[in-house]
């Protein structure tokens, strides 16, 4: 039997179907029998009649997806080892060896100023609709949550109330809207709000605008995602704004200043422009140029996130961050995606999450062998439970020290937004309702955030950013009893010998011990004392 990792033809993310779903070709995905006269619901015939756009997915704006291809192996394909004795960071004794005992607080950087109460980041939301119209949620959860969030590329650009001067920005409204929703939020100190930047950010000053005028300590460079290899993309369905992008220096698809093209808008031949990001070229050269330059602009720490390239840019990705004395390096595997990646691009480019993260390990103990400074780790690339997060966590032990994660908190932050409305609207869900009619008693965090902030906060407070804080609340508990189960106090115990392969490929591509091999000489020195 020949696997099928792909579904070549037909997607939820194009809205797009087989006429005869039940006899599909594997190889092309198109219909066992396509007949004249369809009307073409399938991708090839959808393209057929709108092109280019299908090659993004639908309806923009109110989405995020992500790849829905099957790979050989992927997270699922390792079990967590518990084990009956022994406890490590806390005292072994059955009254303190208790799950809420365990500490999945994280510092990192180069003078561990860093702290998060959670070992996960949210590692780059940018321009996006959809990251714009959550942004209140994200911003405010995290920070409550004590855990990290990233304005990624393309926030200056995009804004359309942004100053420029000399083609550097000196003002923004949307940028600065961001940063102070979660430093406004922040408490003791734990969390950090991070600012990204890809070409057109930097040509724009965005990072030195965030530093000098909005006192954020954390930038970070850009050198791609797990989601596409280029740059990034939106729609915009305004000509106005279309033409402004296109002024800042953006690539606009179609042309919003030809004229002809103005007019095939405007009889609405087309509903859509397409704003596209350069790729980068990285250079060790001009790297150590921006490091150079973001230090004196005041960045405490700077980090670096590069997407499911091939093994050669991992290797000059971790190098560099180890050269440039940077904070952290977030590695992004392939399928992941908040916003409008070409969807053939996300189910068939790059190097998938366990094979990249599995060489990020190898990498990282041969610099650290050698006696090399190494940054901080994060692993990211469909990250969304408890479980995931202590295998990213245990794969990449010593090194990893972070989970990032995106879809998973955009979703819970939606999901908190839409139940405040129903709320508002007098009209929540039977499914919710069972729960309660307001915000204190469906949300099950709402009595320790009320002690903790106060009442009048607690009732300012978006129920989008409650739905973040309360998924966080799970993901936290979870963690813990799994770390417990392993015997693992406390992050710094973690390691790769908590997790076995259930395959004999899954511990091929991973380094991981086989599962049936697990423990084989500690387990007949016991029985050879029979």
């Amino acid at each position: 039997m020949i696997a099928t990792y792909s579904k070549t033809n037909a997607s939820a993310a194009t809205l797009t179907k087989n006429r005869t779903e039940g006899s599909v070709v594997p190889a092309s995905g198109m219909c066992v029998t396509c007949v004249d006269g369809c009307i073409g619901m399938c991708e090839i015939g959808k393209s057929a009649y709108r092109g280019h756009e299908v090659i993004y997915p639908q309806p923009f704006g109110v989405i995020t997806t992500a790849a829905d291809k099957s790979y050989p192996v992927d997270y699922s394909h390792f079990n967590i080892m518990g084990t009956a004795v022994g406890a490590y960071g806390v005292e072994e004794d059955s009254d303190k060896a208790i799950f809420p005992a365990v500490n999945i607080e994280v510092t990192f950087g180069h003078d561990n100023g860093l702290k998060f109460r959670r070992p996960w980041i949210i590692p780059g939301i940018g321009s996006t609709n959809i990251a714009k119209n959550n942004w209140e949620g994200l911003a405010i959860g995290a920070a409550l949550a004590g855990t990290g969030l990233t304005i990624g590329e393309n926030v200056v650009g995009m804004d359309p109330e942004a100053v420029f001067k000399n083609g550097r920005v000196v003002d923004t409204a949307d940028l600065k809207r961001r940063v102070r929703l979660y430093q406004d939020h922040q408490r003791d100190g734990y969390g950090a709000i991070v600012v990204q930047a890809n070409i057109e950010d930097t040509r724009l000053g965005a990072q030195e605008y965030a530093i000098e005028k909005l006192g954020v300590e954390c930038v970070e460079l850009k050198w791609g995602q797990g989601a596409k290899d280029i740059g990034g993309e939106v729609k915009i369905r305004d000509l106005r704004t279309a033409q402004i992008l296109h002024e800042r220096g953006y690539l606009v698809l179609p042309d919003p200043t030809d004229p002809h093209i103005i007019k095939e808008f405007e009889r609405g031949a087309f509903k859509e422009f397409e704003r596209h990001s350069r790729v980068g070229m990285v250079t060790e050269e001009s790297f150590a140029e921006r490091i150079e330059q973001l230090r004196k602009a005041g960045a405490k720490y700077i980090f670096l996130k590069t997407g499911a390239y091939r093994p050669v840019d991992l290797a000059r990705a971790i190098m560099f961050a180890s050269r440039y004395k940077l904070d952290l390096l977030t590695v992004d595997g392939a399928g992941g995606g908040t916003g409008m990646s070409p969807w053939r691009m996300m189910n068939e480019w790059g190097m998938p999450p366990v094979y990249l993260h599995s060489l990020l390990y190898r990498y990282a103990k041969r610099l650290a062998d050698k006696g090399q400074s190494l940054p901080a780790l994060a692993v990211a690339g469909g990250f969304s439970f408890e479980d995931q997060i202590f295998k990213g966590l245990a794969m990449g032990a010593p090194f990893v020290k972070l989970v990032g994660m995106a879809r998973a908190p955009i979703a819970a932050a939606m999901v908190g937004k839409t139940i405040g409305r129903t709320i508002d609207e007098n009209q929540v869900p039977v499914y919710v309702e069972r729960f309660g009619n307001s915000k204190e008693d469906i949300f099950v965090t709402s009595g320790h955030l009320q002690k903790e902030l106060g009442g009048e906060q607690f009732r300012k407070l978006p129920t989008g950013a409650l739905g973040l804080y309360t998924y966080y609340e799970r993901l936290d508990q979870g963690l813990r009893q799994l770390m417990a189960g392993s015997r693992k106090f406390a992050l710094e115990y973690l390691s790769r010998d908590d997790l076995a392969a259930l395959t004999r490929e899954a511990a091929e591509v991973s380094g991981i011990r086989y599962i049936m091999d697990v423990d084989e000489g500690k387990a007949d020195a016991i029985l050879g004392n029979c």
